[in-house]
């Protein structure tokens, strides 16, 4: 999944980047280029951490929703890597487990991109997936 972030304002894009290999780790990783955004969003804006979530959509069936968490719900998932908590739902853990969340700064282009190795097919605009 790509989520791109547009610095001047709030705007979020989300596609996908789907992988093969599957794996259950029971976590979600950074990389330290998306833990460093993600502080920086944090150092700015407040919250706790990272929360990552899933909305039925597109034609595959699901998206990636992002956001800076101010709390957290007694059924999340809640993990810390390289100091940076990540929330995520109860809904969403299966779809989400083992994914790997790093982002990208190329020219224009900032963005996260979500390697996730649930993800077994996804629309051709690479905004909604499917998982197995």
């Amino acid at each position: 999944m790509l989520l791109k972030i547009d610095t001047q304002a709030p705007i979020i894009t989300v596609m996908s980047t789907a992988t093969d290999t599957r794996r259950s780790n029971n976590h979600i990783a950074l990389t330290d280029a998306a833990a460093r955004r993600v502080q920086d969003f944090l150092a700015r804006e407040g919250g706790i951490g990272l929360r990552v979530d899933v909305r039925r959509t597109g034609c595959s069936g699901w998206a990636y929703e992002v956001a800076i968490a101010q709390a957290t719900e007694p059924d999340d998932h809640v993990f810390e890597d390289q100091g940076v908590k990540v929330i995520v739902s109860d809904k969403a853990f299966a779809m989400v487990d083992g994914t790997t969340v790093d982002f990208v700064h190329d020219g224009l282009t900032r963005e996260f991109r979500f390697r996730n190795p649930n993800v077994t097919g996804e629309c051709g605009c690479g905004e909604s997936f499917t998982v197995g």
